[in-house]
């Protein structure tokens, strides 16, 4: 029987190229993302019958409508992949920035809770199944320009490992995947370096792996991981001094659903 695999975020970017790759292995997926038009042209190459849900992940009602007419059709998922997710450069002292903080943690965060929330109950009746969080070596340590995302992906770190702890011995695995720089339309507004780049497709055969593995943490490439290492590993006084006048995104980008240029990850 194909493996059936529930994927956010997949209308473009890491999203869309995990599709590519968990097709080609003949599996059956549900595939969510905000915008309608690069799903259905990912749905219509993509070989093998798949289903599309245009949707907000900070929808909850609308992400379990979609989690219910899957699971009609295709059967509880092998594996749900929450990738969505959304980055904007922000600044605390600016008021007008509290909205993308509040919009960054509803999606980032909220967003995986909506996504996993209607599988969890099934997986552990069923004592089977991977619930796989897209977070990042943002999360690791808060970097200047980026609070709003550096504090989502390190909420989200932490609350897979709580999710982790309550699904032990059920059969069910979570896997935290903290991938580095992506070359998706969200990391090409960057005008700073961005060191060990990968194409969104070597970024995803690298996560399928992972996935497979059923790796409870990883990060992605490697050379990152080692970098994410020594990051964690400074003390705050050379972290500060190193990091203070690092490249930072630019601020007022429009993010999903304003009209505009696209800043959904990945």
């Amino acid at each position: 029987m194909a493996q059936s695999v529930f994927l956010t975020g997949a209308s473009g970017g890491l999203g869309a190229a995990l599709a590519a790759r968990y097709a080609a292995r003949g599996a059956s997926l549900g595939l969510l993302a905000r915008r309608a038009e690069p799903l259905r042209a990912l749905q219509a190459r993509l070989p093998g019958t798949h289903r599309i849900y245009p949707a907000d992940v900070g929808d909850a009602d609308a992400v379990a409508a979609a989690a219910a007419d899957f699971i009609a059709h295709a059967g509880l998922p092998a594996i749900v992949i929450a990738n969505a997710g959304i980055s904007a450069g922000t600044l605390t002292e600016e008021a007008g920035d509290a909205a993308v903080f509040e919009r960054l943690l509803r999606t980032n965060v909220l967003g995986v809770v909506h996504t996993f929330q209607p599988f969890v109950r099934p997986m552990r009746e069923a004592g089977r199944g991977t619930l796989a969080g897209i977070a990042s070596v943002a999360g690791i340590r808060g970097l200047p320009g980026a609070g709003a995302y550096c504090a989502s992906k390190s909420a989200l770190i932490t609350c897979l490992e709580s999710l982790r702890v309550e699904l032990r011995r059920s059969g069910v695995r979570v896997v935290t995947l903290c991938p580095g720089y992506i070359a998706t339309a969200m990391t090409a507004v960057n005008p700073y370096p961005m060191p060990f780049l990968l194409p969104a497709d070597a970024a995803a055969r690298r996560i399928l792996r992972l996935i497979d593995q059923g790796r409870s943490y990883a990060v992605a490439p490697w050379q990152m991981a080692v970098a994410a290492k020594l990051m964690r590993a400074l003390p705050n006084f050379l972290f500060d001094r190193l990091f203070e006048r690092a490249g930072r995104k630019p601020r007022g980008l429009p993010l999903p659903g304003d009209g505009g240029r696209r800043t959904e990850d990945r």
